[in-house]
């Protein structure tokens, strides 16, 4: 990938994310609020890099990549110019990140692709800081950035199809997966992941099970099968008609907190009840489900052996009884 990248704020997930991309290829140049914190980061990203790579975590030369493609800038406008890409990644402050955007937009080529690492402030709200907007949009990426494969992608209103393009194009060519999705609050990571803790901290303030084995339940059942399959992809599997039976179940003692979504009454109603009709939210031709069952299998086995390789994580309390 042979672009000019800036990272605006060297932190954890800026630095991470100046790994990500000067691995790929990408000359990166780091800015932070002032060079000496620039400086700072930039030796401690080289000094993990010599650690990850001696653990097998980076591959072997990793760092001499990285002493080649990753600077620290003496300024941001140092940083920007010449830049294609530019990634803001400062504190979810909306002010300070407008401050931010407002010099980018000053130093930067106008043509350069900004995106912004936010997990929280919506895009459009970004949006009204930086000049020709329609080259702003959301870049998510997650933590720990060297390591998690999914990027969210997330125009605003004003975005335009080539800056689109060319986010996901500099974001996939690191190896990433990438996902578009609205700007909408909390996009889609943190609206599933909220909704999941929201409800485990109501079965623990309800007294049902406590927050270890909770996290027992998630690791080892349906938290399993994520690394490989999707919700949609999990209902298809299970039928959806029998998700339909067990909303119905549910709303015995919470009637409006599991109301069945309509999207799933109206697959039904077609005759859509997952793999085993051919069709569901995915749709998987029937001539294609031994081969799907093939490879579930196959893989649960696998992460079930990689599992006990690891062994358990160090903060993992003893399996509840």
């Amino acid at each position: 990938m042979d672009i000019k990248v800036a990272i605006i704020g060297s932190g954890y997930m800026g630095g991470g994310i100046g790994q990500v991309l000067a691995l790929a290829g990408a000359r990166v140049a780091l800015a932070d609020t002032s060079a000496e914190v620039a400086q700072k980061n930039l030796e401690r990203l080289l000094a993990e890099s010599v650690d990850f790579e001696s653990r097998g975590l980076f591959p072997e030369g990793a760092t001499e990549i990285l002493k080649q493609n990753l600077s620290a800038a003496a300024s941001l406008e140092e940083a920007v110019t010449g830049a294609q890409f530019i990634e803001e990644a400062v504190p979810e402050i909306l002010s300070i990140k407008h401050d931010i955007l407002r010099q980018i937009s000053v130093a930067a080529d106008p043509e350069a692709v900004i995106g912004s690492n936010t997990s929280t402030i919506s895009i459009g709200d970004m949006a009204t800081a930086v000049t020709n907007p329609e080259r702003f949009l959301g870049v998510h990426f997650s933590n720990p950035s060297p390591f998690i494969p999914g990027v969210e992608i997330i125009p605003h209103e004003g975005t335009s199809q080539a800056a689109i393009d060319a986010a996901v194009g500099y974001v996939e060519a690191t190896g990433k997966e990438t996902a578009v999705v609205k700007d909408v609050t909390g996009f889609v990571l943190n609206r599933l992941q909220y909704a999941l803790f929201h409800e485990a901290t109501q079965l623990v303030e309800d007294g049902v099970a406590s927050a270890e084995a909770i996290d027992t339940l998630v690791r080892t059942t349906f938290g399993f099968r994520l690394p490989f399959f999707g919700p949609f992809a999990i209902a298809d599997m299970a039928g959806l008609d029998v998700y339909n039976f067990c909303y119905t179940s549910l709303q015995t003692d919470f009637p409006e907190r599991f109301a069945t979504p309509g999207i799933l009454t109206e697959k039904i109603e077609a005759g859509k009840l997952g793999t085993k009709s051919g069709g569901g939210f995915l749709d998987v031709p029937a001539e294609k489900l031994p081969e799907l069952i093939a490879y579930r299998n196959e893989a649960y086995v696998k992460m079930g052996q990689l599992l006990k390789e690891l062994g358990p994580a160090p903060v993992a309390a003893p399996t509840a009884k």
